[in-house]
């Protein structure tokens, strides 16, 4: 258990561990702790959804959070995608910790509904045909999942602030159709864009991840950054 000083997530650890067990195991329960945004999770139950551990940093929806500053004028975010460890699609809910008008914690709620997704399967095709019974039962395989060229992202969930980095530059790269070894200074400029708007930048040692990813120097990212500014 890590140190927690502050008082008011203290109870919310012993929150995390009775909802974990009272929804069931197909509901990842994470605490986060705002003091560090590398190493962020604090308590979580159910963890074999994401397969993150005590100490995982922030996601990429919670970085966007900090960075859009919704949390100022809403209690919570509900029903937004999350992809599980294994690939799975889920549904997540982020509860916002404050203390005296100020966020200091997240409190987040992850479902996997594959096991019931199964089911509907299941009696779907008992009364339609195979093809009709599985657009039916999964809408995202007929256009409903955003296309890898989107810039809306589903949630990830991953044990390292370099990993964290990673996703967010293959994502661009992807969503430019582009590789990593052949971009123009103005491409790595729009992704370095990209990765600030989505709060990259507020984890410690993202600098270096993004220079190894993007395959340049942390000088010129912090050149970037610096014009981003201006």
């Amino acid at each position: 258990m890590p140190n927690i000083p502050n008082a008011l997530l203290q109870q919310y650890v012993k929150l995390t561990e009775f909802l974990g067990l009272a929804l069931g195991p197909d509901y990842e329960v994470a605490l986060h702790d705002l003091t560090d945004k590398n190493r962020s999770i604090i308590a979580i139950a159910n963890k074999h959804i994401s397969g993150r551990e005590i100490g995982a940093p922030l996601t990429n929806v919670a970085l966007s959070i900090l960075m859009d500053k919704s949390y100022e004028t809403q209690d919570y975010r509900l029903h937004y995608s999350g992809v599980s460890a294994n690939g799975k699609q889920l549904r997540s809910c982020t509860m916002f910790i404050k203390q005296n008008g100020r966020l200091i914690g997240m409190l987040c709620i992850n479902f996997d509904d594959s096991r019931y997704q199964a089911i509907v399967e299941q009696i779907m095709n008992l009364c339609h045909p195979d093809l009709f019974a599985k657009n039916l039962a999964r809408p995202e395989m007929n256009g409903g999942a955003p296309s890898p060229s989107s810039p809306h992202r589903p949630e990830t969930f991953r044990n390292s602030t370099e990993a964290v980095a990673l996703d967010a530059i293959h994502h661009e790269l992807e969503r430019l159709g582009v590789s990593a070894e052949r971009l123009t200074s103005d491409e790595r400029l729009q992704i370095i864009t990209a990765l600030e708007e989505s709060g990259i930048f507020l984890l410690k040692g993202s600098v270096k991840d993004v220079a190894a990813g993007l395959h340049c120097s942390q000088a010129s990212v912090y050149r970037y950054l610096a014009q981003i500014k201006k």
